[in-house]
């Protein structure tokens, strides 16, 4: 077989990291591939940046550096396009233009991917082109072929996963340190885990991003981002965390999606998928539970294989760069291979893509932690219970715990130093209970003159 050229669109931390792997491993690769793959070209908005980085490799004398990205999808020289831009609207077009020219794609761009896939991947098919992505999701592990082929044979029922290690990073600090959530995102900062706008990370939108993607590939069905439901972390506090210790849980951002069948509040059956991303108390031995730090997990429930554990670094330039240099790999494997025996890219075949629906949240069932800031005096606790039974809520354990403190004030006094109304914290947590109900529930519970401050809610999963 021929070399196989490559052209590099962006060429940041990733990109840095393709090169050097494959400098490295060149032998390895060549062995398990069949044939070289070569880097032919690099597309880069900052050249001397880009031509610094090119310069420091072996094959860099080799390599051609260019402002202009479509010089790259021009060349009939290169088989393969690697996507590393990022962001929504100008990698689109590029990875468009790129498949129209009849060129492979390898991207690590979960962003794109879970907004624009179907028109992707749709225009790949129609050219007889892969798009490879196993990058897009959790850098290093390999999540996406164990659920395209490693699992094939299972019905998949749910999956959870830390896949954004900014805020598994947080938490664990919070945890670890007893920090208030501001504290730790200055920190992580500093140390490079968050960026300068964090947005994407502390408020769930990466994680789901992620989760979209799995979810599609897990159950068959088209991404659809715009119907994850996404809460970030950004509303923790220390002493949730401290509570959730107590009680046996700890606190991570999962991206979750879930095969599901039940009754909603009407009787009638519900069936689709789950896709969500929040923060959730899981029971302390978990594996999962005990991820720490940047790094990342993903757990695979399926009918066949029973709950199985993948975990390392999700992000980084030699991980992730390890994901793209599989890809390549893999498209190599496939180069000469009749385009409907490729593997299909959300694993099922395209025309058997199933219309199971993804469930509103209101329709989501788990159970919950409940934190209230409620005046200590007697009667609190049995108005609080009358109204969760009264919607067939179940209380599965309690707390209660002296308020930390009183409206920023030293406890059992007000602002202005006289004495304050007596406060303390009751922590719960419940049976399963459909999220519509729990919103209706919570609503009448705050608008109790007992409860003095916004009601913590925090979805809890057992992943059994």
């Amino acid at each position: 077989m021929k070399v196989i050229q490559v052209g590099l669109l962006g060429i940041g931390t990733v990109g840095a990291g393709v090169f050097q792997v494959l400098q490295r491993n060149q032998e390895e690769i060549q062995r398990r591939a069949g044939t070289a793959i070569e880097i032919r070209a690099v597309a880069a908005r900052n050249l001397a940046r880009a031509q610094s980085i090119v310069a420091a490799t072996p094959a860099g004398a080799h390599v051609k550096v260019t402002a202009d990205a479509r010089e790259i999808i021009r060349d009939p020289e290169i088989d393969i396009v690697v996507e590393l831009i990022g962001g929504y609207d100008t990698a689109r077009t590029l990875v468009l233009e790129a498949i129209a020219a009849g060129k492979h794609v390898v991207t690590a761009n979960k962003a794109l991917l879970a907004v624009h896939g179907a028109e992707i991947f749709a225009a790949a098919r129609a050219q007889g082109v892969i798009v490879a992505f196993e990058a897009a999701v959790a850098g290093g592990i390999p999540i996406i072929k164990a659920l395209r082929e490693g699992l094939t044979a299972n019905r998949i029922q749910w999956i959870a996963g830390i896949i954004n290690g900014t805020t598994n990073f947080i938490l664990s600090e919070m945890r670890d340190k007893g920090l208030d959530f501001d504290v730790v995102l200055q920190e992580a900062q500093r140390l490079g885990y968050a960026e300068a706008d964090p947005t994407f990370d502390i408020e769930g939108i990466d994680a789901a991003h992620k989760a979209t993607i799995m979810a599609a590939i897990a159950y068959g069905i088209p991404v659809q981002f715009d119907k994850a439901y996404t809460e970030g972390i950004t509303q923790l506090a220390a002493q949730d965390i401290r509570y959730a210790e107590q009680l046996g849980y700890r606190i991570k951002l999962l991206g979750i999606s879930k095969r599901t069948a039940h009754r909603d509040a009407s009787g009638k059956p519900v069936g689709g998928v789950e896709l969500r991303v929040h923060p959730t108390l899981i029971p302390a031995k978990r594996l999962i539970a005990n991820v720490e730090g940047a790094m990342n997990a993903v757990v695979v429930n399926g009918d066949a294989v029973g709950t199985t554990l993948y975990y390392g670094k999700g992000a980084g330039a030699e991980p992730t760069a390890s994901a793209v240099v599989a890809d390549l790999v893999d498209i190599v494997r496939l180069h000469a291979a009749d385009p409907q025996h490729h593997v299909p890219y959300l694993a099922f075949q395209h025309d058997a893509l199933s219309n199971l629906p993804v469930l509103p949240m209101s329709e989501v069932v788990t159970s919950y932690y409940l934190r209230l800031r409620v005046a200590d005096q007697a009667g609190v606790l049995a108005q609080v219970t009358r109204i969760l039974a009264d919607a067939d809520i179940s209380i599965d354990a309690l707390l209660q715990r002296e308020a930390d403190e009183v409206n920023g004030a030293t406890p059992g006094l007000n602002g202005e130093g006289t004495q304050a109304v007596p406060q303390t914290d009751l922590i719960m947590l419940t049976h399963e209970a459909r999220e519509g109900t729990m919103n209706d529930v919570l609503a009448k519970l705050q608008a109790l003159p007992t409860v003095l401050a916004p009601i913590v809610r925090i979805r809890k999963e057992e992943l059994t």
